[in-house]
């Protein structure tokens, strides 16, 4: 199967630029399986007011971006994850969506919200779901759910063999965290990541690129820069990401103790 990413810098508050860079950037990329796209690609990330919402986020499957998007898959007979900025009614959610040659597939809300995305998005409410693309298990996140485990391993655990994993990464950790993601579940993951600065009034960010695709074993297979516009497709063998044998004794699911793991899913006060 032929994975990567495309790693490019969104405009703030521009559907329309920011579709037409996606465009350019995939029609010039090899052909591919699955490709994923950023967080809030339609988009930009920083919002001052509610009210910015309005004009750049869209009902799913039906609005502009995620009718584009479709026209591309099909162009390139190929799959692709994106971030979204989603409409419901008078709310928004951070997504993603899963589009192919067909069309529309399904799409995912980001349960782990982070920092200022808590005052515009309502938290997904689930549930963590894997998809076939071409016999390939694909399971999607957002940026922040990485730094939650159980969110990978939810996915892991139906068979997942491919996280497509859509970002905006400001923080330095996740890069590394997502090798040991790869490597806890026997996965490969494609980290998506966006480049520039953005400001929105007296609100900046700076996002960090590194765009990449870890193996099981928890190498890079390929890593983009921290500030250019690129697309990278690899190869993956779907057999390394179905062995869970780490030993001739030891299965990463099979050793696993459900049952010393109570805490796990009591809530806790804080």
């Amino acid at each position: 199967m032929k994975v990567g990413f495309l790693q490019f810098q969104p405009i703030l508050g521009d559907v329309e630029e920011n579709i037409d860079k996606i465009s350019r950037i995939i029609r010039t990329t090899d052909s591919f399986d699955l490709i994923v796209i950023p967080e809030l690609a339609n988009s930009g990330y920083i919002f001052a007011d509610r009210k910015e919402l309005e004009n750049i986020s869209e009902e799913i499957p039906s609005g502009f971006f995620v009718n584009k998007l479709i026209e591309l898959a099909k162009e390139k007979d190929g799959y692709i994850v994106s971030g979204i900025c989603e409409k419901k009614g008078d709310l928004f959610f951070n997504s993603s969506v899963l589009l192919g040659p067909e069309g529309y597939v399904s799409k995912y809300r980001k349960i782990h919200l982070f920092d200022r995305e808590k005052l515009f998005f309502e938290p997904g409410d689930g549930p963590f779901k894997v998809y076939d693309v071409r016999g390939m298990k694909v399971g999607l996140l957002i940026c922040w759910d990485w730094i939650f485990p159980e969110a990978t391993r939810s996915l892991a655990i139906q068979g997942m063999d491919v996280l497509a994993h859509s970002v905006n990464l400001v923080l330095s950790f996740c890069q590394n965290a997502m090798s040991t993601r790869s490597i806890e579940n026997q996965i490969y993951a494609i980290t998506s990541n966006r480049i520039g600065k953005e400001t929105n009034q007296e609100f900046k960010l700076h996002f960090k690129g590194n765009s990449q695709v870890t193996s099981p074993d928890g190498k890079r297979l390929v890593q983009a820069s921290t500030d250019k516009e690129e697309s990278h497709i690899v190869s993956i063998d779907l057999e390394k990401s179905r062995n869970k044998w780490l030993s001739d004794r030891n299965h990463i699911f099979k050793d696993r103790r459900p049952n010393m793991y109570k805490l796990l899913i009591e809530e806790e006060e804080f």
